[in-house]
């Protein structure tokens, strides 16, 4: 498989990981951030205690993977409906169940998967309704 990395649409991959992280905040923030918080066993003090560039660079850094990653899984002929498929079949398939086997070894909450799981599903929706209809 080649990719060629000229005919990718930047423009598209950045705003697919703009769309996310912001997504991101939101869900984990005023949505989800107090349940998350329990289901972690996490207080607002241990969180404050992370380096947030480090935090922070990483996930935008993992995001803008994720989205290139979708980018060249949507191919060469993008449209919407193509990128909102591939977002769905790869957050409910691989994603969504490779974090359910590690949820079940790690014995962590259904909830707590529910919550991640969602997110990296409308993550990767996102992410590929922008992609392809920016195509």
């Amino acid at each position: 498989m080649h990719i060629d990395l000229a005919s990718m649409n930047w423009l598209a991959i950045i705003s697919a990981t703009a769309a996310a992280f912001i997504l991101g905040g939101i869900w984990y923030g005023p949505i989800f951030g107090k349940a998350w918080l329990n289901e972690f066993g996490f207080s607002e003090e241990e969180l404050g205690k992370r380096h947030p560039a480090k935090v922070f660079g990483t996930a935008i850094l993992l995001t803008f993977l994720a989205a290139f990653v979708m980018a060249v899984i949507i191919g060469a002929a993008p449209n919407l409906m193509r990128g909102i498929h591939w977002g769905l079949i790869i957050g409910i398939g691989p994603v969504s169940m490779f974090m359910g086997i590690n949820y079940v070894f790690e014995q962590r909450s259904v909830k707590l998967f529910i919550i991640n799981a969602l997110y990296a599903t409308l993550s990767l929706v996102i992410m590929g309704a922008i992609i392809g209809g920016m195509g």
